[in-house]
């Protein structure tokens, strides 16, 4: 059966069995990375390694994603997203076990670089997939996809020091994989067959030569430095410059992750409603006073409020981005998507270690106020959004 059948008259119902499927995906990818972050500590300790060298390792993952991600879209241009997903979610399951394993920093930063390489990987696969069911529903369902992504992150990190501290290291990541492969297995059915496209196969993997994709690539860019700038530096910033104590201090990224999960799942209704491009110019301009905001406060509590609503504004800016780097006419969603997410990734990944440099020169509220300017060049691009809409006639 052609799970894909659209329907010849207009969208199909709100949770169909192929959008639970890759929303159980979006899930199960946020809760490996969430389940990571609390065996840092553990990890780094066993492993006896100092902060540099986890640095390292932790770099290692980075590289694995902007390794295996081009890659991805390769094989998705050639054999669909859903063999690709299904592929890269049974390998990427363990890849915590195995992390917990090693015995040596040498194989560490070996896992280090399947566990990025997998979930960059999967990364992809899913969005493309997402982008597949879009256009067989004929409405958006991007944002809510990456909602379930946060929702699996906290959960994953809810649960992940709850389990280690009651049971120990090697039963929770046990209980991790387990639910995974359970995810797996209740997504696996359900998941969309698309095919891929008839020249596909004969076709050479290679990067787009046109500049659309590059474009959209910057708006994911763009869109993810600012994340990745409050993740890493926003409690440094309130505690040595705005004076918060260290647990007022985590409450930047709490309040920018709490309002960015929760618009994440009402991004859909809004952009169904409005259009990806008038969404996007909405969400920039809040994300961008909300930085200007968070920059410029003369206390904590001021800087954490703006914080909250940069967190609206880039809510569905990521989704977007990705949405209509699948919907690129002429072009495989999987190549599309790949340049999207690598772009963007790698702006969420090595843009911040440059803003740290620069910080110690400047200080983080000027890095705050200024960042925002990347989002004048997202509105300036902001047009290309109108692929996101491509496969719902807006």
């Amino acid at each position: 059966m052609d799970q894909r059948s659209p329907t010849a008259t207009g969208r199909q119902g709100y949770m169909t069995r192929n959008r639970l499927a890759v929303s159980l995906l979006f899930l199960l990818n946020g809760f490996v990375i969430g389940s990571w972050a609390p065996k840092i500590p553990e990890f780094k300790d066993r492993l006896g390694i100092s902060e540099s060298v986890l640095g390292l390792l932790i770099l290692m993952f980075g590289i694995g994603s902007l390794v295996l991600m081009p890659i991805a879209g390769g094989f998705i241009a050639r054999v669909g997203s859903q063999k690709v997903v299904k592929v890269t979610a049974i390998i990427l399951s363990p890849l915590l076990l195995l992390l917990t394993l090693v015995p040596d920093v040498w194989t560490a930063a070996v896992a280090m670089f399947l566990l990025g390489g997998f979930a960059g990987a999967m990364d992809v696969a899913m969005n493309a997939n997402a982008v597949e069911v879009e256009k067989s529903m004929r409405r958006a369902i991007m944002s809510s996809c990456h909602a379930y992504w946060s929702l699996g992150g906290l959960i994953g990190a809810g649960i992940g020091g709850f389990l280690m501290a009651r049971f120990g290291v090697l039963p929770h990541v046990l209980v991790v994989t387990a639910i995974c492969l359970a995810l797996i297995v209740a997504a696996w059915p359900m998941i969309l067959a698309d095919k891929p496209h008839p020249g596909a196969a004969k076709e050479k993997l290679r990067l787009p030569m046109t500049p659309l994709p590059w474009l959209i690539g910057i708006m994911a860019l763009f869109s993810m430095v600012p994340e990745g700038t409050v993740l890493d530096w926003g409690a440094l910033y309130l505690r040595n410059e705005l004076g918060a104590s260290v647990e007022l201090s985590g409450f930047g990224f709490a309040a920018f992750s709490a309002t960015m999960a929760t618009m994440r799942f009402a991004g859909d209704f809004v952009r169904d409603r409005f259009g990806a491009k008038r969404t996007l110019r909405i969400c920039t301009v809040t994300a961008l006073v909300g930085m200007i905001i968070a920059g410029t406060a003369p206390n904590a509590y001021i800087a954490i409020l703006g914080f909250a609503i940069a967190g609206i504004g880039i809510s569905n800016m990521v989704p977007i981005a990705f949405s209509a780097a699948g919907n690129m006419p002429g072009l495989q969603p999987g190549i599309g998507l790949s340049v999207a997410t690598f772009m963007g990734y790698s702006g969420m990944l090595f843009a911040p270690s440059l803003i740290g440099f620069v910080a110690e020169h400047t200080g983080f509220a000027i890095i705050f106020a200024s960042v925002p300017l990347l989002f004048i060049v997202v509105l300036l691009l902001s047009h290309h959004a109108d692929h996101a809409d491509g496969a719902k006639g807006h």
